[in-house]
């Protein structure tokens, strides 16, 4: 999961929160300031098998034609390529993939001497990374990259993928998977560069991550502007780290480690600013979402208290992407998405899940 913003951001945001309500579903329910359970936007048309995670590509020259782009996590499932009303994309989307779990996106990775964006999903059954450039969808990886190469076997089921690129414009992918040690390896962070044939190789550069032993970690967001990872051991909480390499392995804060009804699930990051905004968290069995304090309480950095806690129309929610830069006349403060477990992601307003209280604090 990515966070982007520009200098847009801010002045647009300003300017449409104070007029924006919490927006109904395009079903006719009737328009609430605070719904006791959020209606989305968009419904998106189904995917074949299962939904799981989503991630939006921006297309700067006309936000309105942004991509959201979905994982079908099945034995044969897909990456689903969907316009911001919704609609499927047949000629983009990916088919016939072995059960891709996650999937994230960043801009600009040197290909064959030029910037070319890309989205990244990790395919569980053959332990490979698969890897596409936007917004075409044509693959850039030479058939696939394995990862976590050298462990048992057991250990090399791929779910959780997220992408940090640092202020030198260095990419990295962190891989995650379905069950792993627990002596501080259970993520492994890859480098990833041009093969010189204008094909990605990846270069594995750290293993880190403390893990609890008790289900799995699936979700994993980095926050490429201030430099955090974050990742949801499913049974605990949400634990941060450094996403560069060079200051080391040590875990920052676990944070969202009360009152959920099971799983920590999708974590998404909404900026206001170059360093403030929010960390949206999916409270999955309770079909709510927490939200807390991207730059830390007052005074501690580290320290996430919770801010606010949403219920949505969104059902068992395990992937979630959120957006500030406006995406045109139906997301004008950026896009919040949400998997749904009826085969289906829901758009939402950011002023859905975050409230008008909490942005125009911001």
């Amino acid at each position: 999961m990515k966070i982007e913003w520009n200098r847009l951001t801010i002045t647009v945001l300003l300017v449409l929160v104070s007029s924006c309500n919490n927006a109904p579903a395009k079903t006719g329910t009737t328009n609430s300031p605070e719904p006791a359970i959020a209606q989305p936007v968009i419904i998106t048309d189904t995917v074949p098998n299962d939904s799981d995670d989503p991630a939006v590509w921006i297309n700067y020259a006309d936000p309105s034609a942004s991509l959201v782009i979905g994982t079908d996590k099945d034995s044969s499932g897909g990456l689903y390529v969907f316009d911001l009303k919704g609609k499927l994309d047949t000629a983009r989307s990916i088919r016939g993939l072995g059960r891709p779990n996650n999937v994230d996106i960043e801009y600009g990775l040197s290909l064959g001497g030029k910037p070319v964006d890309i989205a990244v999903t990790t395919e569980r059954f053959t332990h490979k990374l698969r890897i596409y450039s936007l917004p075409d969808m044509k693959p850039v990886d030479n058939g696939g990259i394995p990862v976590f190469e050298g462990e048992d076997p057991a250990f090399r089921d791929l779910m959780g993928i997220s992408l940090y690129k640092d202020p030198a414009g260095t990419i990295y992918a962190i891989v995650g998977r379905k069950t792993g040690p627990t002596d501080n390896t259970y993520l492994w962070q890859y480098q990833l560069k041009d093969d010189g044939k204008g094909n990605v190789i990846a270069a594995l550069v750290r293993k880190f991550g403390n893990y609890s032993g008790k289900k799995e970690i699936e979700a994993i967001a980095v926050d490429d502007q201030l430099g955090y990872i974050y990742y949801s051991d499913e049974q605990v909480g949400v634990r941060k780290y450094y996403a560069d390499p060079a200051k080391g392995n040590e875990q920052l804060a676990i944070f969202a480690d009360t009152a959920f009804a099971g799983d920590h699930e999708g974590i998404s990051i909404y900026s206001t600013s170059p360093t403030t905004g929010f960390i949206i968290v999916s409270d999955q069995q309770a079909d709510q979402f927490r939200v807390y304090r991207r730059e830390g309480d007052p005074g501690s950095p580290n320290t996430h208290s919770l801010l606010r806690t949403v219920k949505v129309k969104a059902h068992e929610s395990d992937g979630s992407e959120a957006i500030s830069v406006p995406l045109g006349p139906d997301f004008p403060t950026g896009i919040f998405v949400a998997m749904s477990d009826e085969k289906t992601f829901h758009f939402y307003r950011p002023e859905q899940i975050l409230g008008d209280s909490l942005l125009r604090k911001k």
